[in-house]
């Protein structure tokens, strides 16, 4: 039995033993059953064990979404080992980077990436285990080893002690700053994501009760990257609670394939990120709205980025049974608020397209003094959260110690989100303080910017940031992505008069086919800061609207 509480290895090995001929995964004509995800993972984690691997050694995850990226995870958490997802969008140095710093001692990677693996392998002598999956790339070099091989005729897994205080790496990059590993407890990060009433005490035979009681199971399907934390914690718990996922071989974001997925395999759970992802949904279904039978939708989860109420609206006029779930996590705190919108209820709702969220059980805002916030105090804070958090950030006491403060005698985590508590005691963000602008004393958080821009007519997207100025020491400029090839810059800043405070209304507008977000849907501040300043170098006009 694991020791110190919830471990997903035993969570999942008892699903396979109760439904092993049940689908887990599904890509695309390509079904696996729970006995053969079981089996797979248990033969990865045998040759992790046989290469060396020492426990809770680090594996890092270098895939794009698929089977192959789930069975590691497993094979991770069946051998002891701690999972540690890769951005594949990153740079060979960046890669270097994370692996350097998460002490990684095997890697799982798509052939596709090759290349950047060969260029690391030399500065990376700890690296003792290299294990390929085949994405058609042809096959690799003698010291890698073949993951479908490995599955097929790979020794089966024997045992490990593993505990429900393994670890989970998250990497994040945040908004500034290099990559950060965010530390969870198994136990933690299980307990922070069961949506399946376990207890908080371990108990197997529970598992196995509710999914033999279980008149149904999910099908999820993450539209967001396996390697973001986001889509990871929405994939396990898609598992944990008996269900399958499905994905695609493409690699790029499709709105047209990921309907048509829905549709094929009847996806009932969807996990996407914020407006970057429902937005294209959103206009493909006004576009075609006959086209794709997305009935058997029951909800679609979001977190990680701000998700608009009108884009809301324009899904539940296409998915009248939907509930839309707007959480209000990251990587350092989970179960901070959330927002859910249906036409069946709409307890916590947004009144407005700013974002609004009902505070968690565990959630609280202090002030700078760590002082609660009461409901109706026009008071700025910092939201908080106690319960099942993270141990801290991989070899940085001193981030540790910033974000996870002990208050009130209780460790908490607190990331950096700003918020007011609304007399109903719902809670408006008002932006991190990495995006928090300075301009002439005042105070201008670029969320709350960005949400009233999205609402101007001829708006898709739009980032805001602070740029240098002699005068006021920071002012306000928006990179906008428009709809209307007719929209002017006045015409946005004007909107934005009309909403807000006229020192928050941009100074610079930079009209734009791309803001350039992320793949993950996350805004890249720096990127599109860098990209505004040389615009203004280069332009006598500063709001003139640039040629791409």
């Amino acid at each position: 039995m694991t020791s110190g509480g919830w471990n997903f290895a035993d969570v999942w090995e008892c699903v396979a033993r109760a439904c092993p001929d049940a689908p887990a995964m599904v890509h695309d004509d390509r079904v696996t059953t729970w006995q053969q995800f079981d089996l797979c993972a248990g033969r990865v984690a045998a040759k992790l064990q046989q290469d060396g691997v020492s426990h809770q050694g680090k594996v890092a995850l270098y895939l794009r979404n698929g089977p192959a990226y789930m069975e590691a995870a497993f094979a991770a958490f069946k051998a002891a080992l701690v999972p540690v997802n890769t951005n594949y969008r990153y740079g060979t140095d960046e890669v270097h980077h994370v692996w350097s710093n998460a002490d990684v001692e095997a890697v799982v990677f798509d052939s596709a990436f090759m290349p950047v693996v060969e260029a690391l392998r030399s500065r990376l002598p700890g690296i003792v285990s290299w294990i390929c999956v085949d994405s058609g790339s042809g096959e690799g070099p003698d010291w890698v080893s073949n993951h479908a091989a490995v599955c097929e005729a790979g020794a089966d897994f024997d045992s490990a002690k593993r505990s429900g205080d393994d670890l989970v790496l998250i990497y994040t990059g945040g908004t500034t700053g290099l990559p950060k590993g965010v530390m969870w407890r198994q136990h933690d990060l299980y307990m922070a994501s069961n949506t399946t009433a376990d207890p908080e005490d371990v108990d197997l035979d529970h598992v196995s009760a509710r999914i033999a009681a279980a008149r149904s199971f999910p099908v999820g399907l993450s539209a967001a990257p396996l390697m973001h934390g986001t889509g990871f914690v929405f994939a396990a718990t898609v598992l944990s609670r008996g269900g399958c996922l499905a994905s695609v071989t493409e690699t790029g974001f499709d709105a047209d394939r990921l309907l048509d997925l829905i549709a094929c395999q009847r996806v009932s759970d969807m996990c996407i990120v914020g407006d970057a992802f429902a937005l294209p949904i959103a206009e493909r279904l006004d576009a075609e709205p006959d086209r794709w039978d997305v009935a058997c939708l029951k909800a679609i989860s979001s977190s990680g980025m701000v998700w608009s109420a009108s884009v809301k609206r324009r899904l539940l006029q296409h998915m009248p049974y939907v509930m839309l779930i707007d959480f209000l996590n990251s990587s350092e705190a989970s179960g901070m608020g959330r927002s859910i919108l249906s036409n069946r209820e709409a307890g916590g709702s947004p009144s407005s397209d700013g974002p609004r969220f009902r505070l968690g059980r565990n959630a609280f805002v202090i002030d700078d003094a760590g002082n609660r916030i009461l409901p109706g105090d026009p008071t700025v804070g910092r939201l908080a959260v106690r319960g099942h958090i993270p141990l801290g950030y991989y070899k940085d006491a001193r981030k540790t110690a910033e974000t996870f403060p002990v208050v009130d005698g209780v460790r908490c985590s607190i990331p950096g989100d700003f918020a007011i508590v609304s007399a109903d005691g719902a809670i408006e963000l008002r932006g991190r303080g990495s995006t928090t602008i300075n301009t002439g004393g005042e105070k201008v958080f670029a969320e709350e910017v960005e949400a009233v821009i999205k609402t101007c007519p001829g708006v898709r997207d739009a980032l805001v940031v602070g740029v240098p100025d002699p005068r006021f020491g920071q002012i306000i400029a928006a990179a906008v992505e428009t709809r209307d090839q007719a929209l002017e810059a006045e015409t946005v800043i004007g909107h934005v008069r009309e909403h807000l405070a006229r020192y928050k209304a941009p100074r610079h507008v930079m009209l734009v086919p791309d803001v350039g977000r992320t793949i993950t849907g996350k805004p890249d501040y720096p990127a599109v800061r860098a990209r505004i300043e040389s615009w203004l170098r280069s332009s006598g006009d500063e709001r003139r609207e640039v040629k791409s």
